[in-house]
């Protein structure tokens, strides 16, 4: 089944030309079938790579996809043309009444500052808020991940005493859970990142479940046990060359920035990377699309029921033992 997106959204001549099997509104409307409904909170910068990017990857699936971009009201990117924002994107306040199958809260570059400093803090609270009354299953990526952990869970972020920066092998913990289906005991995925996870936090957070993890990069991939909160401590959509242009940009820039782990053949920059994460990238999301989005979604939104406060019910229980 192909993914629905406008004809004139730039991802739509690239993953035509790559033969993703790409459909625009006019034609999906013809057919008898309910797409699912995915909501992209888009925070980075480079924001048409980033919508290519999982495209693509959502476009791997057998079933029909239709994509909202959303943006935030409180920050204006300086990295995107407007006219390319006000043609593909949306506020809140203009998706906040609707219900959607699944959404993706991406990462952005901001974990060497607090969560409440970020200039859209409140913001994404409510978008958070939103997609546990408004949406069956949501996945955070990266600083999205981090924060969604923290407001979700209190799960705090520890400052890293250097840029987690390169490929890592991480390991499969649950193997039984249905997110990661088919993945090997071992896989690999790029992390991009100065920040991590408080792993105290983790362990005393019952809702939790670590599916992968590695031994240099921590956890990889969490997720509560019914699957509508999912979060991504890395980069599995990143293209192969997504690193090496991160890692030329800051030499440019004069930055003090180690040449990205098991990336390049020999650590040699002059060589071409080495794409050892797409099958398992490409995996992670039709898992999520098939058994988290199509199979448990109901097909009249309508019917979707909320997502406890987790936040406010540990608190109510502590409340209770103390």
């Amino acid at each position: 089944m192909p993914l629905i997106i406008p004809k004139e959204l730039p991802a739509y001549d690239e993953l035509s030309r790559e033969n993703v099997f790409v459909m625009h509104r006019e034609r999906a409307q013809s057919q008898n079938i309910r797409p699912l409904r995915i909501l992209i909170l888009n925070l980075m910068p480079t924001k048409i790579v980033t919508e290519t990017q999982l495209a693509r990857l959502l476009a791997n699936s057998p079933l029909q996809v239709h994509i909202t971009f959303l943006q935030t009201a409180t920050h204006s990117t300086t990295h995107t043309p407007q006219e390319h924002m006000k043609a593909f994107y949306k506020t809140f306040d203009e998706v906040k009444n609707e219900r959607y199958d699944g959404m993706i809260i991406t990462g952005a570059p901001l974990e060497d500052m607090d969560y409440e400093q970020v200039d859209y803090w409140d913001e994404l609270c409510g978008i958070m808020d939103f997609s546990k009354t408004n949406v069956y299953s949501t996945i955070h990526l990266c600083w999205g991940a981090l924060a969604g952990l923290y407001y979700h869970f209190g799960v705090r972020k520890v400052h890293l005493p250097q840029k987690m920066f390169g490929v890592f092998e991480h390991r499969v913990t649950r193997p039984s859970n249905p997110l990661v289906r088919g993945f090997d005991e071992v896989f690999y995925a790029p992390h991009s990142r100065w920040a991590g996870l408080n792993e105290d936090d983790i362990a005393a957070c019952p809702e939790l479940r670590v599916l992968a993890r590695s031994d240099v990069a921590g956890p990889m991939l969490l997720s509560t046990d019914s699957g509508r909160q999912i979060f991504v401590i890395g980069h599995p959509e990143y293209d192969k060359y997504t690193l090496d242009a991160e890692y030329r940009r800051d030499l440019a820039r004069g930055k003090d920035i180690a040449v990205p782990v098991n990336y390049y053949p020999g650590d040699d920059p002059d060589k071409p990377p080495i794409f050892r994460w797409r099958a398992h990238g490409h995996l992670l999301y039709t898992n999520w699309l098939n058994y988290y989005v199509y199979q448990n979604t109901p097909y009249d939104l309508a019917e979707l029921q909320a997502l406890k406060d987790s936040r406010s019910a540990a608190r109510a229980g502590g409340a209770k033992t103390e």
